[in-house]
Formats: structure tokens, sequence, C-alpha cells
């Protein structure tokens, strides 16, 4: 016989994916020794540490995925400036900055329930990743940045064409939360 509360309190744990309509978003590369005055043409600081977020006056954030390279994130519609504000610095400073804007698809997954979703089909412990952090791991087979916005909400970045795939089998894995398994 089914427990009434407990699948009640089953679907309270079951949190909301959203798919967020379209960012601005720049690859980065850039050794140390150029990394403060980029990030000053930028008004945000280019973190050292690997997984670290800042966010600059303009809006802009900058994420480190790997010591001399950054995902710089913003409103749609701001590769202009951001471009030019680094194409200014490229006498001074050799980089590489590409517009990956429609390379990646952005979902929302919060509410109860959002690391038991992950848990599903990512290796890394999610839990340690601290709100305000992200990280480039694996979510059901497609390389993936999640960034921890809040204990229950992240946002996972994924290229375009694993975004049905990945869709599908977060769809799947609220369907089994919602169930109880």
């Amino acid at each position: 016989m089914t427990d009434i509360h407990a699948a009640t309190a089953t679907a309270a744990a079951v949190p909301e994916v959203t798919e967020l309509p379209p960012r601005t978003r720049i690859g980065l590369r850039v050794r140390a020794g150029g990394r403060d005055e980029l990030g000053a043409a930028l008004g945000v600081d280019l973190p050292a540490r690997i997984g670290d977020r800042a966010r600059g006056p303009a809006g802009y954030e900058a994420l480190c995925l790997r010591p001399d390279e950054w995902v710089i994130d913003a409103e749609d519609g701001a590769a202009g400036d951001i471009l030019a504000r680094l194409a200014d610095r490229a006498a001074a400073v050799p980089h590489a900055a590409t517009d990956i804007s429609d390379r990646e698809v952005a979902f929302r997954i919060a509410g109860p329930g959002t690391l038991s979703l992950l848990a599903m089909g990512c290796p890394r412990d999610l839990g340690r990743l601290e709100p305000g952090r992200a990280a480039r791991t694996i979510l059901h087979g497609a390389s993936v940045v999640i960034r921890r916005e809040a204990p229950d909400a992240v946002r996972v970045d994924v290229w375009r064409s694993f975004a049905p795939h990945l869709r599908a089998l977060l769809d799947t894995g609220l369907t089994e939360l919602r169930a109880g398994l």
C-alpha cells in the first residue's frame, strides 16, 4: 500500500528545470601576466583560482576554468562591447578572445532535490561545490559547467548539440524523483 505522506514529501523534493534565455559568453585565454590588465579593461577581476567567479560593476561575470582560461558572461548582446574592450589591449597583452555565445545553452535547476537530480548523472560530489563557485564536469556524458547559485539552485551550461539529450535525461530524472525512486 502506498504511503500518501511519503509520496507527498517526495513530490515536494522535485526541483524545477528551466531553459534560460540567451546570454553573451566570451572565451578568453591569456597568460597569468596579462590577467590583471585584461580584467581592468573589462572592469572585473579575472579570478586566479579555478572555479572562482567574479562580477564587475558593468555586470560582466568572469569564471576561471583553467589557469589561463576564463568565460566572460554577460547579458545577451554584450559581445561587441566586451570584444572591443579586449581588442584595445591586444598590442600590449597577447590573448585570444572568442564569442562562444551560440555554442551553449543554459538550464537553471532550482528547488529541493536539485543535488539529487544532478547526482543521477554526475560523478562529482556537487554537495561540496560551494554556492558562488563553479566547476567543469560531466553530466549524463556531456561536458558541462555547473555554477552553484545557491544551496538548492544551479545553472548548467551545456553545448547546444548536447542540450536536447541532457534535457531529456533531466526530465527522466525528474520523473524518477516524483516516483520516489
